[in-house]
Parts: structure tokens; C-alpha cells; sequence
């Protein structure tokens, strides 16, 4: 988005698999130039426009790549975010959560141990987007008594 400027990321590099569907397409460039800019390696899976499009399409690839263990994380971007979180969950050992806010970030990486995190670019700014990315990636898993629960949300 235009205008928009990225905050200052300030984490650990990590390699990133990015995707969206037409309603996340202005979101997910912006998220993906601030950690390009951050020094973050970052694989841009699609969509390229705002043309209507069918997320699973771009979402599904994302979600692929970090369960083969090709990208540490992903961020997947839609207008709600939840049809995008459902994809990503469809895929054996991805744990994602749709973030609204700093803390349901936070608590996505340190409870949940998420791999991929959703963002519905209708439902927050783009400012607050970045700030969740932000504290999304720098958050780390708890362990501790999540790890018991993330073992039986992986089932044997």
C-alpha cells in the first residue's frame, strides 16, 4: 500500500513463505517488502494482482512449503483471514491462527507454536498488520505445559 511505512523489523532472520488471495494482494506486498527490507528471505507464492481470485489457489502452496520444512513460516492474507486459516490447517503439521490483534499474536506463536499466521487485511489497518507480523515473528514458542497440548493437536 502506498504511504504505508514499515516498521522498523527487528528479529532474527527467518525464512518466510508469503501468500494471498485479491483481498490480501496490497497487504501481503507491503508485508513482504518490510521483511525483504528487514533481511528476511521471503518466497512470494501469489496472488500478483487484485484480480479476483480462489485463495486456496495460493494459500494451499504456502502451507505445503513450510509442512515440507522448505520455509519456517508462512503468513497467508485474505480479506477475513479465516478461509485462508482453514486452508493452511488442511495441511498435516501446520498449526495456524487467525491474529486480530498484538496479544492473539503473541499468544499464536508462544501457546499454540503457530507456523503460519492469518491476517484479514478487511478486518485490521495496515499499520496494525505490521505490528502483528512484527511481534508474530519475534515471539517465541513457550513450551512448558503448550507443548503437551501442541502434541495432541499433532495426534500421533
Amino acid at each position: 500500500m502506498p504511504g504505508a511505512a514499515p516498521p522498523p523489523f527487528c528479529m532474527n532472520t527467518h525464512t518466510i513463505a508469503i501468500g494471498s488471495d485479491h483481498a490480501g494482494y496490497g497487504y501481503k506486498e507491503t508485508i513482504k517488502a518490510s521483511l525483504t527490507a528487514a533481511g528476511q528471505v521471503v518466497r512470494d507464492f501469489g496472488t500478483d494482482s487484485t484480480v479476483p481470485c480462489d485463495y486456496p489457489d495460493f494459500i494451499r502452496p504456502v502451507a505445503e512449503a513450510v509442512a515440507r520444512g522448505e520455509f519456517e513460516f508462512g503468513i497467508v492474507l485474505g480479506g477475513s483471514g479465516n478461509g485462508e486459516a482453514i486452508v493452511a490447517n488442511r495441511v498435516r503439521g501446520i498449526r495456524c491462527g487467525v491474529c486480530w490483534n498484538e496479544e492473539t499474536a503473541k499468544w499464536n506463536r508462544a501457546h499454540n507454536d503457530a507456523n503460519v499466521l492469518s491476517i484479514g487485511a478487511r478486518t485490521v489497518s495496515l499499520d496494525l498488520a505490521l505490528k502483528i507480523v512484527q511481534v508474530w515473528l519475534e515471539t517465541p514458542f513457550e513450551g512448558g505445559r503448550h507443548l503437551r497440548r501442541i502434541r495432541k493437536i499433532d495426534g500421533p
